[in-house]
């Protein structure tokens, strides 16, 4: 099973993960591109949506909200974005004040929720790990966020630097020992031509892929543990994107090598 997806970022809408994708029960994708002074409207249908501003800035109409001149960030590397939160069946349009990006992590969904702005100081940091698998996490929309499914947060891999590490997993409905949460990584690097090494395995090796991850890729993860690595020299950005039938983020690490938390 091929989980990663490469595509030629263009202007306009960008559907790098169809609804219809049978490799995930729930999650969708989609990367809008715009020129300053251009446009975008849609309807969500049975989706509920996370908008995250990657880079520039807008102003987002969604249901009966209106949030003029959000955004602003030149990249998501050095600043904590903006993002909104639409319910299931939402209109939207997006109008760009600058050039912009706005990443779209979408998820079947089944009540109807309020839509919500997500400003940057709204946005948790957690510094995770130590030594070379220490980095930086970004909760965007956690339980604080009244949503039906997603969860979705920033994480960055400082050059060298490991992330889901140790390896964990969340497939297994067990709570509260671990969670069922399918997930997938949009990725970005700085400087852009470099790129990074995942991997992602489960128990009996029914799958075991690892990728080179470069700028724009989209790693799908329906199930197992999924270790990320950053090349020497260069940053590694990750947008992650999670939901399942319960809205529920516990983990189980790798018995192999859970001795890494010491």
């Amino acid at each position: 099973m091929k989980l990663l997806i490469r595509k030629k970022i263009l202007q306009g809408h960008n559907e790098i993960l169809p609804p219809d994708d049978s490799r995930m029960g729930y999650l969708s994708f989609s990367l809008i591109s715009l020129l300053r002074g251009e446009s975008y409207k849609s309807k969500l249908e049975e989706r509920e949506a996370v908008f995250v501003i990657l880079k520039g800035k807008c102003n987002f109409e969604v249901a009966s909200a209106s949030y003029a001149g959000i955004g602003g960030r030149s990249n998501v590397f050095d600043e904590r974005g903006y993002s909104v939160y639409a319910p299931t069946g939402a209109a939207y349009r997006i109008e760009a004040l600058t050039n912009l990006e706005v990443a779209v992590c979408m998820s079947k969904a089944h009540a109807e929720k309020a839509p919500r702005l997500i400003t940057p100081d709204q946005v948790k940091e957690r510094v995770v790990g130590k030594g070379n698998w220490q980095r930086s996490v970004f909760d965007i929309v956690d339980n604080s966020v009244d949503a039906c499914r997603l969860l979705v947060g920033e994480t960055i891999n400082p050059p060298g630097n490991w992330s889901s590490a140790p390896p964990h997993r969340h497939d297994v409905d067990n709570l509260p020992e671990e969670s069922n949460l399918e997930e997938a990584y949009f990725f970005r690097v700085d400087p852009p031509q470099g790129f990074g090494v995942m991997r992602i395995y489960t128990e009996d090796r029914r799958i075991d892929e690892t990728y080179s991850v470069e700028n724009n890729d989209l790693v799908l993860i329906p199930e197992g543990y999924h270790p990320v690595a950053a090349l020497a020299g260069y940053r590694l950005y990750y947008l992650w994107m999670l939901a399942g039938e319960k809205r529920v983020l516990k983990p189980h690490d790798d018995p192999h090598h859970s001795w890494l938390k010491g």
